[in-house]
């Protein structure tokens, strides 16, 4: 019998089980491997931040639909009470708008920034729509009275809303770029283009040179 069937000793080797088989190192999961590290202090990394650097922030489709929930709970309180837009809409619709942009990650503040007024331009019709008003049958003359008088009445509100979260989706901006800035090494990107040049210099003459014999 060849000496590659007995293994070299007389025994006939024997087949590896399938089950034996040398196992692929387990796969951490996405969800695992995604999570970000705390830096020191408890601060999470600039980019996936709040407004609090040791508050996790939240994703901008999040961050809309807490301001959204909020504004359209306003706007139904006080159209049931008063038939138009008044106080519990506007601390409803400026503690959403503001809480978005405060709670969303840094690099996701984009959408919070610029929603007010696409907020209040879609919540306000859509609950007018929804409650029946104007009934079936008015003009449309009526119709635009109804579901535009609280869009007109409430412009202050978006305004001066607006103009606060820009201020400080602004400031955050600034201030977290500047921690990044200050966090950075010293010639932190020519040494990081420096090391990756070396590293891959190293690797071609590897990978060029004849393996030993």
């Amino acid at each position: 019998m060849p000496e590659s069937e007995t293994g070299g000793s007389g025994r006939r080797a024997r087949p590896a089980r399938p089950g034996k088989a040398a196992r692929a190192p387990r796969e951490r999961p996405a969800a695992e491997v995604d999570v970000p590290e705390r830096g020191p202090g408890g601060r999470w990394p600039v980019p996936e931040r709040s407004l609090i650097a040791t508050v996790l922030g939240v994703s901008p489709v999040v961050a809309v639909a807490v301001a959204a929930g909020l504004t359209t709970l306003g706007v139904v309180v006080d159209l049931l009470r008063i038939g138009t837009l008044g106080t519990p809409f506007t601390i409803c619709y400026l503690t959403g708008c503001v809480l978005a942009v405060a709670w969303v990650r840094r690099r996701g503040l984009f959408g919070p920034m610029v929603q007010p007024p696409l907020l209040l331009a879609v919540a306000v019709p859509v609950v007018v729509l929804l409650a029946g008003s104007p009934r079936p049958g008015t003009g449309i003359s009526e119709r635009l009275l109804t579901i535009g008088a609280p869009l007109v009445n409430s412009f202050p509100t978006m305004a001066w809303t607006t103009g606060a979260v820009l201020a400080l989706g602004t400031g955050r901006l600034l201030v977290q770029r500047a921690a990044v800035e200050a966090a950075r090494p010293p010639g932190g990107r020519r040494a990081v283009s420096g090391r990756a040049r070396g590293a891959a210099r190293a690797e071609a003459r590897r990978s060029a040179s004849p393996p030993p014999s």
